[in-house]
Parts: C-alpha cells; structure tokens; sequence
C-alpha cells in the first residue's frame, strides 16, 4: 500500500526581477487536503495546482531525479519565481 502524503510544500528557490506578490527565497506554502497555508501568488499557484494534486495523490514522474521533488517557475518569465514542491508523508 502507498504511503498516505500528509502536504506538498512550496518552497521559493529563487526570484528573479520584481516579484509583486515579494515572494522571498525561502518561503514556504503548505497545501494539504484541507487547504492552503501561506502566501502565494494566484497565478503562481494556479499554474502549479496540476503537479501539486498529482503529488497529494502519489502520481509518478519519471523525468524527477528524486520522486517526491519537483521544481515549478511561476508563468511571469520576466520576473520569474522558481519553487520546489516537496512531497511530505505522513509518519
């Protein structure tokens, strides 16, 4: 049986140009079966829903180095912000 993932974290990795929403590196969103935790961009956030629901639900990637880390860039390519969604297990 799977494990059961308890959220997938968003953590910035970078930001490149003007981030209007002032995201940091560093920061970090929680998205669980409950919600979401923290302050994100929508457009950010709409655009890394697909992967994030994939992740809550086990999906495989298999161009990932490591299957429970994926990397996503925000849809503003002059200002780009590049997250890493983290997959996290329940114990």
């Amino acid at each position: 049986m799977a494990k059961k993932v308890k959220e997938v974290r968003a953590k910035v990795l970078s930001v490149k140009g003007t981030c209007e929403q002032k995201h940091e590196p560093g920061d970090v969103v929680r998205f669980t079966d409950r919600g979401v935790d923290g302050h994100i961009c929508i457009h950010a956030m709409y655009s890394m829903m697909p992967k994030v629901f994939a992740m809550m639900f086990n999906a495989d990637f298999p161009w990932a180095t490591d299957p429970d880390v994926l990397t996503h860039p925000c849809p503003d390519a002059a200002n780009p912000v590049v997250f890493e969604l983290t997959r996290v297990y329940e114990d």
